[in-house]
């Protein structure tokens, strides 16, 4: 039981911040904390797909001069990398805007409550 845990502590990790992120958006009704939950979110599914990219004693895929045999096997994949680093780049930039939008909310608002907000959106003309 203990190696099942352990063993799969990064598929874990990435379980309970996926579960925490779903928590954070569904329970709360204030809009940073439902950018928190998105961000939670979105790095348990950038480390789940790092942790299923990587291999046991696998190197970079760069040849050297004096190698003569080529196994693909002992060789990582940089695309999965690749990829999540691509989606980290653009997650931060979707954070930002979402953040600013948010700020002009709440400055046309005066609040960021989703539930106060809807209210006052049926209130106007």
């Amino acid at each position: 039981m203990g190696d099942v845990i352990l063993g799969y502590a990064n598929y874990w990790v990435s379980v309970v911040l996926l579960l925490s992120g779903i928590y954070v958006v569904m329970a709360y009704r204030n809009f940073v904390r439902k950018l928190i939950g998105m961000s939670l979110m979105q790095t348990a599914v950038i480390l789940f797909f790092i942790s299923i990219a990587v291999k046991a004693r696998a190197t970079v895929p760069i040849l050297e001069e004096h190698a003569t045999l080529i196994v693909p096997a002992h060789y990582d994949n940089p695309l999965p990398h690749v990829l999540m680093l691509t989606a980290i780049v653009v997650g931060v930039s979707t954070l930002g805007v979402s953040l600013a939008l948010v700020i002009r909310i709440h400055k046309d608002y005066g609040t960021l409550e989703e539930d106060v907000l809807i209210r006052r959106m049926r209130e106007l003309p």
